[in-house]
């Protein structure tokens, strides 16, 4: 896809709130009250999230569109370059700062919960928002589809992997090793959805005057997103090599919702109180990051930096 077909197919949120939604014509008071309505976001429930948007009409066909998205550009595609190898060069992409990263098999829950993550998300802000809310959900859902297609112009080119354990200590693991062949390590979509879901969120309510009242699930959503990357290390599915092309992908992708300042607030907040040498990791993260900014700008295809760091890794 080039540059252009990319800023007219991936419209910012910013641009296409503004345009939908006047902050004039809403007032702070005009949110849905819901007195019961759980005050975190991690109590929202996702099958009733899948319930609520699906009885909308106004949804419906954006939500399957979104499920179809992901089905086709993530499982369907890497099982079918697990089933038929060699179609497309597979690299290894570890790093020697992975081994000081401890596994941590108590960090699989916080993993696993990056698609409930988001998904919640949406059941909360149609409890608070009920129908105004409708629209940007779309837009959500719609770019969330988006962005599994956008990460697949990299898995289509070049597939990645890194030396994963064969940990089956729990079922939980056992499900990971059963139902992901792990062939798209770079960039990372757990990273990418992540940053999507709570910058979404933090833009939603800017727009509709409720920054002051919805703050500490902005916060919630930031707080999350950070262990969910951070876990996606400790687990080993992926490298720390895999962050930053996740975080230039998110630039790329949506960059007035996430300008470099972002991601360096994001990278700088990542394993705060661990060990000393989570400090040579946060810098190595956000110079990868850097480098691959610096050589995105020269123009041409936005995955060319990440195909040219892959090509000259050793290859499975």
């Amino acid at each position: 896809m080039t540059e252009t077909k990319i800023e007219a197919a991936n419209m910012t949120p910013n641009r296409i709130l503004a345009d939908r939604i006047s902050p004039d014509s809403i007032a702070p008071d005009s949110i849905a009250p819901d007195s019961i309505a759980p005050a975190s976001i991690a109590e929202e429930s996702v099958p009733m999230t899948f319930f609520r948007v699906l009885r909308r009409s106004y949804l419906r066909a954006t939500a399957l569109r979104c499920l179809a998205s992901i089905f086709r550009n993530f499982f369907f595609f890497q099982y079918k370059a697990a089933l038929l190898p060699g179609r497309i060069p597979v690299s290894r992409v570890d790093h020697p700062l992975d081994a000081r990263i401890p596994f941590r098999s108590d960090k699989v829950n916080i993993y696993l919960d990056f698609v409930a993550f988001w998904i919640r998300t949406l059941s909360f802000l149609l409890r608070h928002f009920d129908r105004k809310i409708l629209e940007p959900i779309r837009i959500f859902l719609e770019s969330m589809g988006g962005l599994y297609a956008y990460a697949a112009e990299v898995y289509q080119k070049n597939l990645s992997t890194t030396n994963r354990p064969f940990y089956i200590g729990s079922p939980r693991f056992a499900l990971i090793h059963a139902v992901d062949p792990h062939l798209m390590c770079i960039p990372s979509l757990h990273v990418m959805v992540v940053i999507r879901t709570y910058t979404f969120f933090r833009e939603v309510i800017k727009k509709f005057g409720a920054e002051t009242r919805f703050a500490p699930q902005a916060e919630e959503l930031y707080r999350g997103a950070l262990a969910i990357t951070e876990a996606v290390l400790y687990v080993k599915q992926h490298s720390v090599n895999c962050i930053p092309a996740a975080l230039y992908a998110m630039t790329r992708y949506e960059s007035d919702l996430f300008p470099p300042e972002e991601a360096g607030r994001f990278v700088s907040d990542l394993f705060c109180g661990a060990p000393d040498e989570a400090g040579e990791i946060r810098e190595y993260i956000i110079s990868m990051y850097r480098r691959f900014i610096a050589r995105g700008k020269e123009g041409g295809d936005w995955t060319a930096p990440l195909l040219e760091f892959m090509k000259d890794l050793p290859k499975k």
